[in-house]
């Protein structure tokens, strides 16, 4: 394995990890037993990079080379551990502390598996196309929170929350773009941090996109 396929598998562990755990969290949230918190933990790490295989007419990576579901599984079970000693969810200093860790794990697996998504549609041929690597990026990054939240019965975060796929689209746009001028690595690295930092930026200044509020939700 080659530096630059080394810093790529590295990336995608890290944001299978944080995906794995913010996964967790809401089946936990949810009352579910140790089987539905660990299908939410992987299905949220790799359910939109499995989306993405498909469309491309491919058989999903996950299946081919199971090392990313190993992860997940392997993170979901120690976040359950975590809380089923605990027996209670954090609160006050504590709760604060992790909502902003869950915040930054989020935002981590969301601006990493973005940059996967472009990669791979690029890996695969189609760096010419940008409307199909940035759909491609976006679907992989925020298809796992997606598929996760339906199956929780929750409102989709990308629909409700802060500027998220938003987020994800102007990474994966500006990862294509620095891709064809400077290479695989810088473009990774930095649309991952840029949608971090939006996602930062989002959540400390509460930038929503504009919605239609009815009387009765007042």
């Amino acid at each position: 394995m080659d530096i630059q396929s080394l810093i790529v598998f590295c990336m995608e562990v890290a944001g299978t990890i944080a995906f794995a755990a913010s996964g967790a969290m809401v089946g936990i949230r949810r009352g579910m037993d140790i089987f539905g918190i660990c299908v939410l933990g992987v299905v949220t790490s790799v359910g939109g990079g499995m989306t993405r295989d498909i469309i491309l007419g491919n058989v999903p990576g996950a299946l081919i080379d199971p090392v990313y579901v190993v992860v997940a599984l392997f993170t979901t079970l120690m976040v359950f551990s975590v809380f089923y000693f605990k027996r209670t969810l954090p609160r006050g200093r504590l709760g604060i502390f992790y909502e902003r860790a869950m915040l930054v794990m989020d935002s981590i697996g969301l601006g990493i598996f973005t940059v996967v998504g472009v990669t791979t549609g690029i890996r695969y041929g189609y760096l010419d196309n940008t409307f199909l690597l940035t759909f491609l990026g976006t679907l992989t990054g925020v298809g796992g929170g997606l598929l996760r939240d339906m199956m929780a019965g929750v409102p989709p975060y990308i629909f409700v929350k802060h500027i998220y796929a938003c987020a994800s689209v102007a990474g994966a746009i500006s990862c294509v773009y620095i891709y064809r001028e400077f290479g695989q690595i810088p473009a990774m690295v930095i649309a991952s941090l840029l949608v971090v930092l939006i996602r930062f930026l989002a959540a400390h200044y509460r930038w929503n996109l504009p919605r239609i509020t009815l009387p009765s939700e007042k």
